[in-house]
């Protein structure tokens, strides 16, 4: 068996290997126009033709839901027979088709783009869909609705680079929505899932476990799912920025149930937390900006590389090293990555308090910290995905139960 036959034998190995790839590309390209862009067009020749958002576009509908086709994508659909990689490779081919048809964009007509960039999501739902026709779930209603809204903002961008509508902006809204809107639901139950089985093999009393009173978890997974539906709505920002600093203020209300303090010696474990802190504060910062207090760029932000970075990163590698048999200990690169994932987080955020000098120097030191994040990642855990040890999922940490 062939590393590259191997790597192709679980959606979860081709497609979080192709996310800490492209994580690490995109962020080198764009840093590269940043330079450009303080320094002037000299410093790199004629630059990059690429279409406007191109760096949000990739982070969200390229990173994003090469992460979520990588977590959906573990187990074989019911519809393939025998081994995954034949149907795994069409699902990379389209997921890169994408990428690569945003790249030679200029080049190509944004009608033929569009299809392009948007087939993997109908696959992805197709999937979905398959496995709730063979096994009727809540959970594949969940994943549909969300693989359905961050399509729409995908399309709504797109909508605008065909001079239909002024829509790319809402569309990144509503991509970075509906990723967190899974993190919200998924973070829900890994973080205290994992949190709890850490808690009983140190012999912490059951008193003390990470629980979900549903006096604030309903509220909190309700608002959440509100923002979407919000933005697709159109709803004044005023209403739309209240919902987030409600959905904002309920996430970190509810992940102080989880014990975060528990995790603090095992960075695995401590990144779920961080994740599900940043997804808490991102809203609580982007609601504030729509009601005139800060910069909105800079809170989504927060949520797409401290909320969307930070979870994906967290449980990839969990992931990864779960379903190669090894323990649930990050290397010691990989510990450092989350980390700078959370520094970039906070670095990009605080740009935008600095002066406009101050402001490059930031912005591009927030993307190195992303950029040797997902190199560390790629570099330390990619060699196991590509390994030929048959897969099996350590016992009690399968990433799909509580």
């Amino acid at each position: 068996m062939t590393p590259l036959w191997n790597l192709f034998g679980a959606g979860h190995r081709v497609f979080f290997l192709a996310a800490g790839l492209f994580g690490t590309f995109a962020m080198l390209v764009w840093e590269l126009h940043l330079a450009e862009a303080m320094l002037g067009s000299a410093a790199f020749g004629n630059g990059i033709a690429l279409p406007p958002l191109w760096h949000g576009h990739e982070m969200v509908f390229g990173y994003g839901v090469a992460a979520l086709g990588g977590y959906l994508l573990m187990a074989p659909p019911p519809f393939v027979r025998g081994a995954p990689q034949g149907f795994l490779a069409l699902a990379f081919a389209l997921w890169l088709l994408g990428r690569i048809s945003l790249w030679f964009s200029p080049l190509l007509s944004p009608v033929l783009v569009a299809a392009a960039d948007l087939a993997f999501l109908l696959l992805l739902a197709g999937v979905i869909i398959a496995r709730d026709i063979r096994r009727p779930k809540g959970q594949n209603r969940v994943f549909l609705a969300a693989i359905a809204t961050i399509w729409i903002g995908n399309l709504l961008v797109h909508l605008e680079w065909n001079g239909v509508a002024i829509t790319a902006l809402g569309g990144l809204r509503l991509g970075i929505l509906g990723l967190c809107a899974l993190i919200a639901v998924l973070g829900g139950r890994l973080t205290p899932g994992f949190t709890r089985n850490s808690m009983k093999r140190t012999g912490a009393g059951a008193r003390l476990w990470p629980r979900s009173p549903a006096w604030i978890e309903r509220p909190a997974l309700f608002l959440v799912a509100a923002l979407p539906a919000g933005q697709l709505l159109f709803l004044p920002d005023s209403v739309l920025g209240t919902l987030a600093v409600a959905a904002g203020v309920a996430h970190l209300r509810l992940s102080w149930f989880w014990r975060p303090l528990a995790s603090r010696h095992e960075p695995i474990l401590w990144a779920l937390h961080m994740g599900v802190t940043m997804l808490g504060a991102g809203f609580v910062l982007w609601g504030l900006a729509l009601l005139g207090l800060g910069d909105e760029i800079a809170a989504l932000h927060v949520l797409g590389i401290g909320a969307i970075g930070g979870m994906t990163l967290a449980v990839m590698s969990r992931t990864i090293l779960g379903h190669a048999g090894r323990e649930q200990i990050a290397p010691a690169p990989v510990a450092a990555a989350y980390g700078l994932v959370a520094g970039a987080a906070i670095l990009r955020w605080a740009a935008m308090l600095l002066p406009p000098a101050g402001q490059w120097g930031a912005m591009l030191l927030s993307g190195a910290c992303w950029t040797v994040a997902f190199a560390l990642f790629t570099v330390s855990l990619g060699p196991v995905l590509a390994t030929t040890r048959p897969e099996r999922t350590v016992r009690g940490e399968n990433p799909r139960q509580r």
